[in-house]
């Protein structure tokens, strides 16, 4: 019952921006932390950035540390990841994710979205 449907992708040239987003249903999403992966060709899927669900404190991978912006909007169930400067290493399939640390932890991911920064 769970989903997690994203939009937002795309193609763009370097130094452009995106902004993609992911809303969720089947579950409260305020209770779940959020985060960005993403997996390019011939690489392991890689933690991009992550939203708690507390606080809303968010934390980045260096890579895209100063470019991308990752925030939530509880009342619409729904997490964003702004992608500004975009670099071609930038190019991946972008996943969705949604945790909950609880009696077990589960991971529920959304079915990725391309991003490709190509000029």
């Amino acid at each position: 019952q769970v989903q997690l449907v994203e939009s937002g992708g795309g193609l763009v040239q370097p130094g452009g921006s995106l902004r993609l987003s992911c809303a969720g249903s089947g579950f409260t999403f305020s209770s779940y932390a959020m985060s960005w992966y993403r997996q390019a060709p011939g690489k392991e899927r890689e933690l991009v950035a992550t939203i708690t669900s507390a606080d809303g404190s968010t934390s980045y991978t260096d890579s895209v540390k100063g470019r991308f912006t990752i925030s939530r909007d509880n009342a619409k169930n729904t997490v964003y990841l702004q992608m500004n400067s975009l670099k071609p290493e930038d190019t991946a399939v972008y996943f969705c994710n949604a945790l909950l640390k609880g009696w077990y932890n589960r991971d529920y991911w959304g079915q990725g979205t391309q991003v490709t920064v190509s000029s």
